[in-house]
């Protein structure tokens, strides 16, 4: 909801008496919003608040702009604002850049005026508090195909020297254009910590037929390692039997299997060591014949970079890129 200045006659927004009350909290100065607005969009609200104390003077920039625009798992302490010097001055939920910028690299989006997406990728890796926080602003951002990895990259070598322009380019080299949420990527650095990096995220397995095994969170097709997160919604009794029978479709063609659950976000170190073991188990050697291949069918759809996915017809995104919208 967009904030509403305080109206005598209670029509453009709340009378002096109802912006005092339980049911309107103050956005900025001058302006309200209701108390009583979705929880689950808590984060846009923020974003709406934020944009409305620069419209026609600057745009949202960075993580806000990113999710805006529909990039999913996005969220920071302060909405991030590009304005001239001097508008507008920064607080606890509001950070202000001064950075110039061509109208061309301005648009409004719903109502809200952005920077470009590549340009707020940019910013939300540069001014990330750390390599691993900035991978997933890029991640984020890939997976919603708002960028890709090349024309980040190209946007980062034009702005060369500016500050945190090494950390972008730390990450990009990190980064990941098939990486689904979070924990994806957060497992798939836990695993580099330990010397597995050529792994590839969401990528499909298939056995000699042609047949689909699954598609992993993670795989390390040098070890034949599978990797999967299980958070919540895996707990349940459809999911988990699904998880099962895909666990058993792995196996039986040699792969090995290491699982990631909530309580290892805070302490890493059991699922680096059951990492370890899987690895142990896989020394065993490979089989004679291959019994699975990354190589699709001739009829499957490749969905797993960014170029590919925006190609596709927005019937083929409706069926097969149903993670996107989960």
């Amino acid at each position: 909801m967009w904030p509403s200045p305080i109206d005598p006659d209670g029509v453009l927004g709340p009378t002096p008496k109802q912006a005092r009350g339980p049911r309107w909290r103050r956005a900025s100065y001058g302006y309200y919003v209701p108390t009583d607005l979705p929880e689950n969009l808590a984060v846009e609200q923020r974003i709406a608040i934020a944009a409305h104390q620069v419209v026609d003077k600057g745009a949202v920039t960075g993580w806000a702009a990113l999710r805006w625009r529909g990039a999913k798992f996005l969220d920071g302490r302060r909405v991030s604002v590009v304005v001239p010097r001097g508008v507008v001055r920064p607080t606890s939920t509001l950070r202000v850049t001064a950075e110039q910028l061509p109208d061309s690299a301005i648009e409004e989006v719903d109502g809200i005026p952005l920077v470009s997406a590549v340009h707020a990728a940019l910013f939300a890796a540069a001014h990330a508090a750390g390599l691993g926080s900035a991978v997933n602003a890029i991640d984020r951002a890939a997976a919603a195909d708002l960028i890709s990895l090349d024309e980040l990259a190209g946007h980062a070598l034009e702005r060369a020297g500016r500050p945190g322009i090494r950390q972008v380019r730390d990450a990009i080299a990190l980064a990941s254009e098939n990486s689904w949420s979070p924990m994806e990527t957060q497992m798939r650095l836990l695993w580099r910590t330990i010397g597995l990096t050529e792994v590839v995220c969401n990528t499909p397995i298939f056995d000699p037929d042609g047949r689909h095994l699954g598609t992993p969170d993670l795989f390390h097709p040098a070890s034949g390692l599978v990797g999967e997160y299980d958070g919540a919604d895996h707990l349940t009794g459809g999911q988990r039997a699904k998880d099962i029978r895909r666990e058993g479709a792995f196996r039986r063609v040699g792969l090995e299997y290491v699982e990631m659950v909530a309580a290892d976000r805070r302490n890493p170190s059991d699922f680096l060591r059951r990492t370890k073991d899987a690895l142990t188990r896989t020394e065993r050697g490979p089989s004679p014949e291959p019994r699975w291949t990354l190589t699709p069918p001739p009829w499957w759809t490749d969905t797993t970079t960014v170029d590919r996915r925006r190609a596709l017809t927005t019937r083929q995104r409706e069926r097969l890129l149903r993670w996107q919208a989960a």
